[in-house]
């Protein structure tokens, strides 16, 4: 069994990252830098996008994990399993390679002591609803109840999902 892999969150924009989407009507998993341009032309990557009042028609991925890290506080699910991050991915477009972004929402009570936003948590049974656009996205990126995560103190240096490998 293969241990999961910290993201650093000074981790650089293009580091590789384990992505699960549906392309060409299959379910892939495969390896994207981290990162999209931004469509106003920006030289600088965008590593997440946020939400609120948007739709995502196309595009769509999944990022698994079991943890994710704010400064020194990791964050889990409270019943220990691990979930996914709802993100967006977008093909090679001139010198930009494919690549992809997590999108983020409000935090929720357990994550809002420590930042006012976080990345969207979506649970393993909720995957093909995003995936397949079965529930519009104003009810599935949302915020989970409080009592929902687990925060634990790290007295290591600042990193950011533990991607389930």
């Amino acid at each position: 069994m293969t241990s999961a892999t910290v993201f650093q969150s000074d981790a650089p924009l293009d580091e590789r990252r384990v992505i699960i989407r549906r392309h060409d009507g299959d379910v892939e998993m495969v390896e994207l830098p981290w990162g999209l341009r931004p469509r106003d032309g920006d030289a600088r990557a965008v590593n997440v996008v946020r939400s609120k009042g948007r739709t995502f028609p196309t595009h769509r991925c999944l990022v698994p994990a079991s943890e994710f890290r704010h400064r020194t506080f990791g964050f889990s699910l409270a019943n220990g399993d691990w979930f996914y991050f709802a993100g967006i991915w977008r093909p090679a477009i001139n010198d930009w390679p494919e690549s992809y972004a997590i999108l983020t929402i409000e935090a929720n009570d357990d994550l809002a002591p420590f930042h006012d936003r976080q990345m969207v948590v979506l649970r393993r049974e909720q995957r093909m609803a995003w995936f397949d656009g079965l529930v519009p996205e104003g009810e599935i990126l949302r915020r989970l109840p409080a009592g929902t995560f687990r925060v634990t103190r790290h007295s290591t240096s600042p990193v950011q999902p533990m991607l389930a490998v």
